[in-house]
């Protein structure tokens, strides 16, 4: 790539201010799937310890390969405009996971150069990276201690093998080079989210650093707890923390025992940096403890907690314990909001998080002292956040746009200062659907939000075909916030308009509307769904009616499966991606099933009436709308078989359908071209039953 062609989109976030969700005038299509799926993507906001520089990562698509690289970019904040950022990880490279040193003159990142996964470091002030591990494993994560001295390293290994890395490598290429390939199970997980369990755990290091040569072997921290930590498929090192002074570190961590795909009790751990005395912090609360944070004295432990075994959509409470007496206290009781990543301010006053709200994602602070809430960025979706001296670095996205990065000040009383471009600037010629927020009365009579979205090419007096959007979850949101899978803008794009309803048990409303979708899966969403859509066409007059399909993924595939035998009048086409067909089988072949268990209230064989209130599979006799049908092999969520009975329900009742196969996709469809495959094909189905 020409260097100077990069930097002109960086160039131009500096002198443009961001731009309006209404199209430029100079605008002439919609958004595609192919711009979906190739722009670039910016992310890690990361700043120096001052506040003076802001490193942050940049993913480019290369069409040919189908692969993503990852690039480190950086921006002085102090001289302001006058030097556009500049690339620091070299050419060529693929890195991620950025980190200053503590005196802000070492970068650190993770990168594959050497042909597996390992920790690097450069001067920021130029010069050649230097790796600093020779592990015969990949590196999943790292965290430096707060003098420098040391650095955590996640390390999926053989529980057997201990700090052993050899081991661990060596059980490895046994396995790879063995003729036989059954292997033989006793006890669940056997399979979670994509991956077969191949016996490994993810375990946490400590290593010191500054020495000669490269790092061969690590002191094993979380041997003394049987878990994972990173917790599998999504953790990472935020349920790490080292203490002030380096010699304890605390982990959240949930047990891998038999007990472990029905529980959802992690506890935090506290452990000396030596690996000993392992001690549970949070052993009285049987939910979810996380994302553990020092105060500066060591004293005191923030995290964050559920309060209910069981449910992982409960609300995430802040929470303070004193170390020394094992006391703890909530510090916002009376903000009825999930807490989601905490960071604590310099000064010890402020704990920042981001949280739903009301179709939102802003980013809080919340005063220690009374636990008083203030808001600090509001519009869109905040999805991650830095704070360092007198800068507060964001990024943030919505239903125009990925993520932007900017800065402002802590209180983010200052401008936000846009760092990076936005969709609108990396895309001029696009124009973009606008969007209105609505609400109405929906279940119980309680209000209910929803989001409209104009085709890119509107005109007042017009009629346009709909695409009526189901979110997953349940316990989700379709709100002001950008998707590279389910982008309302990609249907603005083909001229449809767009319908999305946040039901009862979208979260961002309050826990108790989060609540109320268990145990009604069927019922109270669709109550909604139904209102909000009465209600759209009646306040919204360019929204054909006539001419709409409903679309949903997961839960949003379970609800396409359930409207298609219970509510099929208003549709032309529905296409259900991933969704549970047969909820009494869904219970037994999820790998997680805390989530069955606790929506359908119990066991498949203690409840079966709660798993078949709900069933879709019990209706496929007044099935009759056109379906089209989208499963990914390596979902385990949702397996396969589920996607493939719907399809063979439809076929042998005679609707029209079509069944969309990925044999290299999970859950989600990831990879570029299978994305555009994806999104081509379910464009084609809207086009063939409501036109455009």
């Amino acid at each position: 790539m020409n260097l100077r062609l990069a930097l002109l989109p960086l160039a131009l976030a500096l002198s443009l201010p961001a731009l309006a969700a209404d199209a430029p005038p100079a605008a002439r299509h919609g958004f595609t799937v192919q711009e979906l799926a190739y722009m670039d993507r910016y992310s890690a906001p990361t700043l120096s310890p001052d506040g003076r520089v802001l490193v942050f990562a940049r993913r480019t698509v290369d069409k040919a390969t189908n692969k993503s690289t990852t690039t480190l970019w950086m921006r002085n904040l102090v001289t302001r405009d006058i030097a556009p950022p500049k690339q620091v990880s070299p050419q060529g490279w693929s890195v991620n996971s950025p980190a200053f040193s503590p005196d802000g003159k070492t970068l650190y990142f993770l990168s594959a150069k050497s042909g597996s996964m390992q920790l690097y470091a450069m001067p920021l002030a130029g010069g050649e990276p230097r790796r600093l591990t020779d592990f015969p494993i990949d590196v999943d994560g790292y965290q430096l201690s707060p003098d420098g001295g040391q650095v955590a390293l996640a390390l999926a290994v053989f529980p057997d093998c201990k700090a052993d890395l050899d081991c661990t490598k060596k059980k490895l290429d046994e396995a790879a080079a063995a003729k036989v390939t059954g292997k033989v199970f006793d006890r669940l997980f056997i399979r979670h989210w994509d991956a077969w369990n191949d016996g490994r755990l993810n375990r946490v290091f400590a290593a010191p650093l500054g020495g000669e040569g490269m790092l061969a072997s690590a002191t094993l921290l979380s041997g003394g707890i049987h878990g994972d930590i990173p917790s599998k498929p999504f953790g990472d090192l935020s349920d790490f923390a080292w203490s002030p002074d380096g010699k304890a570190v605390a982990m959240s961590v949930r047990q891998a025992n038999r007990e472990e795909p029905w529980s959802t009790n992690f506890d935090i751990w506290l452990v000396n940096a030596d690996g000993s005395g392992a001690r549970n912090l949070t052993a009285a609360n049987k939910a979810w403890d996380a994302t553990p944070v020092f105060s500066a004295d060591g004293k005191t432990l923030y995290y964050r907690a559920m309060k209910r075994p069981g449910f992982e959509a409960d609300r995430f409470a802040l929470m303070a314990m004193d170390l020394a007496s094992g006391k703890t206290r909530e510090i916002a009781s009376r903000w009825d909001a999930s807490a989601d990543g905490i960071r604590l301010s310099a000064d010890g006053k402020w704990l920042y998080t981001t949280a739903e709200e009301l179709g939102q994602h802003p980013l809080f602070r919340v005063a220690l002292a009374n636990g008083e809430v203030e808001t600090v960025v509001k519009d869109g979706s905040v999805s991650a956040f830095d704070l360092a001296g007198p800068t507060l670095a964001l990024a943030r996205n919505s239903l125009v746009t990925g993520d932007v990065l900017y800065t402002t000040s802590p209180d983010g009383k200052a401008p936000l200062r846009q760092i990076t471009p936005g969709a609108a600037q990396m895309l001029p010629d696009v124009a973009w659907g606008q969007y209105e927020q609505f609400k109405f009365r929906g279940w119980n009579d309680e209000t209910v939000y929803g989001y409209v979205v104009k085709p890119w090419n509107y005109q007042p007096g017009k009629k346009y075909p709909v695409a009526f959007l189901i979110h997953g979850g349940p316990q989700g949101s379709f709100g002001n916030g950008w998707s590279y899978r389910w982008n309302p803008q990609t249907y603005a794009g083909q001229g449809y308009a767009v319908v999305m309803i946040d039901f009862h048990g979208s979260t961002g409303y309050g826990q108790a509307f989060t609540d109320s979708i268990s145990g009604h899966w069927g019922d109270r969403p669709l109550e909604d769904l139904q209102k909000g859509w009465d209600y759209a066409l009646k306040t919204y007059p360019f929204l054909d009616g006539d001419k709409a399909c409903a679309l949903g993924a997961s839960y949003g595939g379970f609800m396409a499966y359930w409207i298609a035998g219970v509510w099929n009048a208003p549709w032309k086409c529905i296409v259900a991606h991933d969704g549970v067909f047969d909820n009494f089988m869904m219970g037994y072949a999820t790998e997680e099933l805390w989530f069955s268990e606790w929506e359908n209230g119990g066991t498949p064989y203690d409840n079966p009436a709660g798993y078949q209130k709900f069933n879709p599979a019990n209706h496929v006799k007044d099935w009759r709308v056109p379906i089209l049908i989208v499963h990914g092999q390596q979902d385990f969520r949702i397996p396969v078989e589920q996607g493939i009975a719907a399809f063979t329900a439809a076929q042998r009742k005679g609707v029209e359908s079509q069944f969309l196969y990925f044999p290299d996709e999970n859950h989600w469809v990831l990879k570029p071209q299978n994305s555009v495959q994806w999104h081509e094909a379910v464009n084609a189905w809207l086009r063939r039953h409501i036109g455009q």
